[in-house]
């Protein structure tokens, strides 16, 4: 008894067999042209490039490391934050095992009302840390982070956020790249979510920061259009730092800084191997006010302060152009094209949605699993990432739904009525300053 192939397959998936591949096309367009295209395609080919020129990658970088060495630059290395006391014995500890020995090490305090003033100068005290500054009134992370700034004495800044947790040689790693080009200015650092084991929301997290932080930022740097140095494991030169004015005021100041040093006509460059491990929100109502802030900052940012480099004019550069025009159009021009397609569904095939909705389950559930193995692929930390794998399955709801509809609020909310200035983030009295200023 010969039995048909087709027979092996759900109606859903029949279906497609039987209407043929144009009308798949044309019902599954923006999964077909930007999804697969961007994370599956894109992501394949540069890990093909990364496997074929691996050797003579790590030539330049055991060099770039001979050179760090040789030099010893004298490094400081700068931790702004509020009511971060109880996270401060265990990163100078964390710090004091590193590699790389030589820097200073300073902790702001900005207006903190629980322990921090009373650890910090413990602290400094034993000399476990090199100084302890405190804002009796609260700045905000930029003015805390300026302030640090003004006291520092190293030929580079490495800005860490006192939560997170570094692998033994990061800061060495972070510092490589430097000598790789002398128009690097600035240097990314590779943050993965540490308590993944904690909740749904914190494993969901970690599998997000894999795909657009480890992998993501490989690809954007690659391609020179990379955008955003995170605030918590970040090295910049102190110069340049100095010659932009520092940190804007926030949220959002850390893709801010990235894009003023691009403009500065510097290189900024990821680096993989350099480890931050950082604690994501376990719960999704925290998620949630941290994703609204972020959102907002890509209009803030992005779309008003720096336009200017959309449009010719003498300091014009097609590598920031198309940095900024990259992370606009995945981010709010395809989320404006989701909801599109949205509409184009319910109203062109409402009667074909039973075939349509669970075959578009389908090719994202596929999706997020080869997209999983091109971050294992990439991944230094194979063996402890396989924990992850069995929630891959639950991305499509995560980051198709969910993320995007908070994307789609803070939009809205900052693009019509400039939100962000109201954000609790930073202190009222900033936020009003920085708005009259436009920044």
């Amino acid at each position: 008894m010969i039995v048909s192939i087709h027979n092996l397959f759900p109606e859903y998936i029949n279906y497609w067999f039987v209407v043929g591949i144009n009308k798949f096309i044309r019902v599954f367009w923006y999964f077909v042209i930007f999804e697969f295209t961007r994370y599956i395609i894109v992501d394949y080919i540069i890990y093909g490039i990364f496997w074929l020129t691996r050797k003579k990658r790590a030539e330049k970088l055991q060099e770039a490391k001979r050179k760090l060495f040789a030099e010893n630059p004298f490094v400081s290395v700068i931790i702004p934050g509020k009511n971060e006391g109880k996270h401060l014995y265990k990163l100078t500890k964390s710090l004091a095992e590193q590699t790389f020995k030589n820097f200073e090490l300073i902790i702001i305090d900005d207006g903190s009302d629980d322990d921090t003033p009373i650890i910090g100068k413990n602290l400094e005290r034993l000399g476990l840390i090199d100084m302890f500054i405190r804002n009796e009134m609260r700045g905000g992370k930029a003015s805390a982070a300026n302030l640090a700034l003004r006291y520092s004495k190293g030929k580079y800044i490495v800005h860490l956020d006192a939560d997170c947790s570094f692998d033994y040689d990061a800061i060495e790693q972070v510092l490589i790249p430097f000598y790789l080009d002398e128009k690097i200015g600035a240097v990314g650092g590779n943050v993965k979510v540490r308590n993944y084991r904690e909740s749904l929301c914190a494993r969901l997290q970690a599998i997000e920061y894999l795909k657009t932080v480890s992998v993501g930022r490989i690809i954007t740097s690659y391609l020179g259009i990379y955008k955003i140095i995170s605030g918590a494991f970040g090295a910049f030169r102190k110069d340049i730092i100095d010659s932009i004015g520092g940190w804007d005021i926030g949220p959002g100041l850390d893709g801010d800084i990235t894009v003023k040093i691009r403009k500065s006509g510097y290189k900024i460059y990821f680096q993989p191997k350099a480890i931050c491990l950082t604690n994501a929100p376990s719960k999704f109502r925290v998620l949630t006010k941290q994703r609204l802030r972020w959102d907002k900052s890509i209009i803030r940012f992005r779309v008003r302060k720096h336009k200017d480099v959309y449009f010719p004019n003498t300091n014009f550069n097609w590598l920031n152009f198309f940095s900024l025009a990259e992370n606009v159009f995945y981010n709010i021009i395809l989320d404006i094209l989701w909801w599109i397609y949205i509409i184009d569904i319910i109203v062109n095939y409402t009667s074909q949605l039973q075939f349509v909705i669970p075959m578009n389950f389908m090719l994202y559930f596929v999706m997020s699993y080869v997209q999983m193995f091109s971050m294992y692929l990439f991944s230094e930390r194979k063996k402890e990432e396989l924990y992850l794998w069995p929630y891959v399955s639950l991305m499509t709801i995560y980051t198709g739904t969910y993320l995007r509809i908070i994307r789609t609020a803070a939009y809205y909310k900052e693009f019509f009525f400039k939100r962000s200035f109201e954000d609790p983030w930073n202190p009222y009295k900033s936020s009003i300053q920085a708005k009259r200023a436009g920044l």
